[in-house]
């Protein structure tokens, strides 16, 4: 995946950020909702597993910003991304609720995920470090800054994912995914700025958003592995036959199934450039397009526009 430039990045900075209020059906969604693919399923289900609390997470710690926000137009911003990313959460938690009903149980999972997010991460710093509140708050929005880096890169890239299509990948979750990755490539902007507001002045502002990469990147790769392995071992229809192993990923990421290595690892010097803006990263023309044609995003407007008549 390259990274895409639209020629008119002024126009690009004022669109409007609105939540749309979806909602997915999936009595109809098998458990390895790409055919013959466990691997591949299951490295993206992770994001079910990481997406409800982390989302509740950015929504909390932006709530703690907002009194520091003094530009109007981003004050929308992010109310607006508050506002998408409080749906997502809920559409993914969802998500997990059907795995249930399908035998695959993740509290086991998600009880250590609620830990990092609530405990280590929360309002107050963990195990009473002597943190200042400011810059506990700036070093937290600093990780959702790094965060949406990858959920950028993700959403374009599922956007552009054709493999799924000719896998046959199940067209609710694949809405899903699409839906989600419009909006944060609708949004991929806001939590840098948010932070490039309120995180200070001078080379201790860089420095720490050089921390937040730091720390956001091992982790998430970590929890990646450690989530994909734990959906694999607990498949009930693998019945512990099968485990994660990295040729079985990397077979899937040659059908188009997963990002690559690559697209993910280059993210990584791209937002440490002093002069980088999230502006640059994916196409914001494919995330309307799509957004104008997915049937949750569409049925929510339907939706909207009936209730506006009543």
């Amino acid at each position: 995946m390259s990274t895409e430039k639209n020629a008119d990045t002024h126009a690009e900075e004022h669109y409007r950020i609105l939540p749309r209020r979806v909602s997915f059906d999936w009595d109809e969604t098998p458990l390895h909702w790409i055919p013959d693919e466990p691997t591949a399923t299951h490295v993206i289900n992770v994001l079910h597993l990481l997406l409800p609390a982390g989302e509740r997470w950015f929504v909390k710690v932006f709530k703690e910003g907002l009194p520091l926000v003094t530009d109007p137009v981003l004050l929308k911003d992010v109310k607006g991304f508050m506002g998408q990313e409080a749906t997502h959460s809920v559409q993914h938690a969802h998500v997990l609720d059907h795995l249930a009903a399908q035998h695959l149980d993740t509290a086991a999972f998600t009880k250590y995920v609620d830990f990092l997010f609530e405990r280590l991460l929360g309002e107050q710093p963990p195990w009473g470090a002597p943190i200042p509140t400011q810059e506990w708050l700036r070093f937290r929005l600093s990780v959702i800054a790094a965060i949406e880096q990858f959920t950028a890169v993700l959403g374009n890239w599922v956007l552009h994912a054709e493999g799924l299509d000719r896998a046959g990948a199940d067209a609710v979750m694949l809405d899903l995914l699409r839906w989600h990755g419009a909006e944060e490539v609708e949004h991929r902007a806001v939590a840098f700025d948010m932070y490039q507001h309120c995180g200070g002045a001078g080379p201790s502002r860089y420095a720490r958003r050089i921390a937040g990469m730091a720390v956001t990147a091992p982790v998430m790769l970590y929890l990646w592995v450690w989530g994909t392995a734990y959906l694999i071992r607990h498949d009930p229809q693998l019945a512990g036959r099968a485990r994660y192993s990295l040729a079985e990923h990397n077979k899937a990421v040659g059908k188009g199934l997963l990002p690559t290595w690559r697209e993910l690892g280059t993210a990584v010097p791209r937002y440490l450039r002093r002069s980088y803006h999230p502006s640059q990263e994916g196409s914001l023309r494919k995330a309307v397009e799509y957004l104008a044609q997915s049937p949750a995003a569409r049925a929510a407007a339907a939706a909207v526009g009936r209730a506006a008549i009543a």
